[in-house]
């Protein structure tokens, strides 16, 4: 079908070096310019983001260092970009939440107020899950075929569960699933150990302020030490531990990091 289109809408999306929209910057940006007439033009530009490359992120979406070393920079085509952007209406997925704020912080860095204002914005993913509910209502509905009555009560909640779960197993067997690195599985069989491995939980610790890397070691998993470990941090910065305290992270998250802080005190000892 062709959409019913008043002046362009372009379609954003962007590969970065990780998801901190404050920090992170863009390797890559992808604009799909749709006419009213339903032309197409793309826009389509690899960029050196001027700081490393996780690795983790690369493998992930296939841009390493030395793909974009000797790329322009945002601020090298950020008026190509604003001039191709023009008065178009914007789209994305999950855009509204990540790449046109990010964008807009890239604007920002290059010296470029990049408007929003009166731009029709569109965010695909929001259709999508408003649309089709990620509840146990819903679930039961598009699994089962029946409306759920008595929502909310905890007998009706987990029998309703129990059936959305088998349900689940004779819908997506022999179903594939991608992961992010491309890989194809299929992970939905009548095996718990099968299930519970494609549905994990952070056991170390269930906020996932904490994380282990490939190598088995507390890293954190938000804020400005992002993918550091633990002991590296409280090592170079020893306040940090007494700030984490005095926050309001979970009982999880302290007992890591005390574990941790002792195991360095002592070894100073």
């Amino acid at each position: 079908m062709k959409l019913n289109l008043i002046r362009p809408l372009a379609f954003i999306d962007l590969e970065t070096t990780g998801i901190d929209k404050q920090k992170d910057r863009i390797v890559q940006i992808a604009i799909l310019k749709i006419f009213p007439n339903g032309n197409e033009e793309m826009l389509s530009r690899k960029i050196n983001p001027t700081i490393p490359i996780p690795i983790a992120i690369s493998k992930i979406h296939g841009i390493y260092d030395e793909d974009v070393k000797d790329e322009a920079t945002f601020a090298d085509i950020s008026h190509e970009l604003l001039n191709f952007l023009g008065n178009c209406d914007l789209a994305g997925y999950n855009s509204n939440y990540f790449d046109i704020p990010l964008l807009m912080i890239e604007f920002l860095r290059a010296g470029i107020e990049f408007e929003l204002e009166g731009r029709n914005i569109i965010d695909v993913q929001t259709i999508f899950f408003k649309m089709e509910p990620r509840n146990l209502r819903a679930a039961y509905k598009f699994y089962c075929g029946q409306d759920l009555v008595g929502a909310h009560d905890a007998e009706n909640d987990i029998r309703a569960t129990y059936e959305v779960l088998k349900a689940q197993l004779q819908h997506y067997e022999n179903t594939p699933h991608e992961d992010k690195e491309g890989n194809f599985s299929y992970p939905i069989k009548n095996n718990v150990e099968t299930l519970a491995q494609f549905t994990p939980l952070n056991l170390l610790d269930p906020t996932n302020k904490i994380v282990r890397d490939e190598e088995g070691q507390e890293v954190f998993n938000f804020g400005k030490y992002k993918g550091r470990t633990v002991v590296e941090i409280f090592n170079e910065d020893s306040r940090y531990y007494q700030w984490m305290m005095n926050k309001n992270f979970s009982v999880f998250t302290k007992r890591i990091i005390t574990r941790v802080w002792e195991s360095l005190q002592k070894q100073e000892h």
